[in-house]
């Protein structure tokens, strides 16, 4: 098939379940144009280069107005969605409360919450043969364990699931689809969420607790403050960034182990395996698939000039599986050495919240590996969310010959 039509092919949801063929093809190829105009990256070097290149730019308002978006606007206090200075400043207020050099140890201290709560939905799981490890397991711990670094009541959890799957649908990739309906609906849900957040943290001005809100609203630091609509859209950006990704990692983990049950058995024998185990999974089954990113002047990218202002994708799973990077790619190993993957970027923008999916991943797979011995796929592929930016299984049930029991 023409090499122009690879995102179309990349994003039609029959190859969610395997889209690495077309990876394959996309390296094949080198940097091509697409029928929408974008171009595509996909080898492992020009990934890298481009993210650490400061004349690309991750703001939407400095596409070309073909390509911008309705939604551009709407998106100026996202820090993800910035560049510095203004990137750098806004980062830098989120990281405060969060990790070095102001909080050093919030979050390895909570190892012992996130074991808890991992325990505790095990536990809830006893006595069943039949589980579906996103509904029962991935999508719980992680949504638990930002909403209660946040300090979101536990009762209000529920809600943010319809927001952040609106918020979610709103930045995905559908070459030749009018966005227009789900950028609208992303940005009702980015205000409604925002506004939630941003009046729960002002009931807690003067009134400090243990938590991130309470944390951005009384810094005594006045270089900390951040404005109200600043506070909304950071907050925001950790709840939905803080456990979609994470779902999927944990999700792709599960899956992967039981498609690899020679793996599955040693990393039983051998936990220790586990932190090794979790970065080959965001090398082989990265939750994040895709970013976008957008020249500030003409650049050229092995042999090929992008214009200003023309969206440029760069395929980070596509990079993970390049043979030019990585020895025999294709293959699954926990003990896999010298792995700088890009499953949570690179350069300025890389994930802010990789330490804590880290450790959330680790947790929740070594509480999962003596449990999985007798688990069957009840459907491979499983069904698979529709993002192929975010990509992970919708739902994965799974069938175990003997009831689940206590650890």
């Amino acid at each position: 098939m023409a090499v122009d039509t690879l995102l179309e092919r990349i994003t039609d949801y029959a190859n969610r379940p395997d889209p690495y063929p077309l990876y394959a093809e996309l390296r094949e190829a080198g940097v091509v144009r697409q029928t929408d105009g974008s171009y595509l990256v996909g080898t492992y070097y020009d990934i890298v280069a481009l993210l650490h290149n400061p004349r690309l730019s991750s703001d939407r308002r400095n596409r070309a107005a073909l390509y911008r978006g309705l939604d551009a606007e709407d998106q100026q206090h996202f820090f993800i969605r910035l560049d510095d200075p203004e990137h750098r400043r806004l980062r830098s207020l989120a990281t405060r409360p969060f990790g070095p050099p102001h909080s050093p140890g919030r979050i390895d201290a909570m190892r012992g919450e996130i074991t808890r709560i991992t325990e505790e939905l095990i536990e809830a799981l006893q006595g069943r043969t039949r589980v579906d490890i996103v509904d029962d397991f991935a999508y719980p711990l992680p949504v638990t364990v930002i909403c209660r670094l946040l300090g979101v009541p536990r009762e209000d959890e529920p809600v943010f699931r319809e927001w952040s799957a609106a918020i979610i649908d709103s930045v995905d990739i559908r070459p030749g689809e009018d966005p227009g309906e789900r950028e609208r609906a992303g940005v009702q849900a980015r205000a409604q969420m925002g506004r939630y957040l941003a009046n729960l943290a002002e009931q807690r001005r003067g009134r400090p607790s243990d938590d991130m809100l309470s944390a951005f609203v009384n810094d005594p630091d006045p270089s900390g403050a951040l404005t109200r609509e600043e506070l909304a859209a950071t907050a925001v950006l950790l709840l939905v960034a803080g456990h979609e990704t994470t779902v999927n990692l944990i999700t792709n983990g599960v899956l992967t182990l039981l498609r690899h049950p020679d793996q599955l058995e040693r990393l039983r024998r051998e936990p220790g395996l586990v932190p090794g185990a979790v970065e080959e999974l965001l090398r082989y089954e990265p939750p994040v698939h895709m970013l976008q990113r957008t020249p500030l002047a003409h650049i050229e990218v092995a042999g090929t000039t992008i214009p200003k202002g023309v969206p440029v994708v760069l395929v980070l799973a596509s990079g993970n599986r390049d043979p030019k990077r990585f020895r025999d790619p294709d293959r699954f190993d926990p003990a896999r050495e010298d792995n700088q993957h890009l499953g949570f970027g690179s350069g300025i923008h890389i994930c802010y919240g990789a330490p804590l999916a880290r450790i959330e991943a680790q947790i929740a797979l070594g509480a999962l590996l003596p449990r999985l011995g007798t688990a069957t796929l009840v459907e491979d592929p499983p069904p698979y969310r529709h993002s192929a930016v975010l990509r992970g299984p919708r739902h994965l049930p799974i069938e175990l010959s003997v009831s689940l029991p206590a650890r």
